[in-house]
């Protein structure tokens, strides 16, 4: 039994919109499969396109909110996870509200005056996805917030946490002051890649976090890129997960731990110098729906394990376990119960 407020996400929370498109749809938007961007001006239209010629779905999402709301449902222990991120005072705020209640996360939500609530457009074409987010209200997220007691207080009963690279476009502050207490009072804290583009344009910001980082997670193409971003002259994801796991550490309470998935190839898990790899469960082709949320739900799956002390072989089976319920399924949702023992 995990106890109350064991695990807190923090992150960018966005309405997934997903639309089943074409290709003449992702040439019209210079969109590349498998790859998660910021909205530029070229895409604004798109929404309004998106709902207006496609059946769509609105799904809560943002990539932090999903795995914390998968962590949450293997769990099955109500408040055991918590959130933090900012929306907008309208409509799809308070769909966010009312889906992070049912899922049994304590959601403290900073509410913008000004700004929509964040969007992300999600584009599936052959069981593949494109996200292009439209941060707006997730965008305006302060540290202030943060730190007022009622906020804090989650802080302070965590264990664990767990950011995704893409609030260190948002509040790189923020993601300091969790880190700094994570050092002081020997708490872990998670981060993901998340992006090629966070590895290539907030490279600053992410080695500034870093130090503090206890697991990194990522993809395979993420950490390819981090590679080349530093230099490394190697596309080999096993050396890359090996240099990630031995970048210098701010506190030496715990190792390093990088965790890389690759679609259907093995899990590559590095740590102390070592590399051990975990084959994924396998899935026929048409059983796949779409491979949205598929990165945030193993890092959930995993999660829900770390929190109860589980050894690393079964967070991964439980990553995995998540990841397979999640791509058979549009967006990140799940049955109302898992199966998972």
């Amino acid at each position: 039994m995990a106890s109350e407020g064991i695990l807190l996400g923090m992150g960018n929370p966005l309405l997934d919109i997903s639309v089943v498109v074409d290709h003449d749809f992702l040439t019209k938007y210079d969109i590349k499969l498998n790859n998660a961007i910021l909205a530029e001006e070229k895409h604004i239209p798109m929404y309004e396109e998106m709902s207006k010629k496609y059946s769509v779905e609105y799904i809560a999402g943002g990539a932090t909110q999903n795995s914390i709301r998968v962590a949450q449902w293997i769990l099955q222990s109500p408040g055991a996870t918590s959130y933090i991120g900012c929306i907008g005072k309208d409509k799809f705020g308070e769909e966010m509200k009312h889906n992070a209640k049912l899922s049994g996360v304590t959601a403290h939500y900073c509410e913008d005056e000004s700004a929509p609530t964040g969007t992300c457009a999600v584009c599936v074409m052959g069981g593949e996805r494109s996200l292009i987010a439209n941060l707006s209200a997730a965008n305006c997220y302060k540290s202030e917030h943060l730190k007022r007691p009622e906020n804090w207080v989650l802080v302070e009963k965590a264990k664990y946490f767990y950011i995704a690279g893409f609030f260190l476009t948002v509040s790189p502050d923020s993601i300091q002051l969790v880190a700094e207490h994570a050092a002081a009072n020997n708490k872990i804290l998670s981060m993901n890649l998340s992006a090629p583009f966070i590895c290539e344009f907030f490279k600053d910001a992410q080695e500034k976090v870093l130090p503090y980082v206890d697991y990194v997670f990522g993809n395979e193409t993420e950490a390819r890129t981090f590679s080349k971003v530093h230099g490394w002259e190697t596309d080999n994801v096993e050396e890359i997960a090996i240099q990630i796991s031995q970048w210098p550490k701010a506190s030496g309470a715990h190792t390093r731990i990088t965790v890389i998935t690759q679609g259907a190839d093995p899990v590559v898990v590095a740590e102390d110098g070592k590399v051990k790899k975990f084959p994924v469960i396998l899935l026929p082709k048409e059983k796949l729906v779409d491979t949205n949320g598929a990165g945030d739900a193993f890092v959930g799956g995993f999660l829900s394990q770390l929190v109860q002390e589980k050894p690393i072989e079964e967070c991964v089976r439980a990553g995995n376990y998540a990841a397979n319920v999640v791509i058979q399924r549009s967006g990140c949702t799940y049955p109302e119960k898992p199966d998972f023992s």
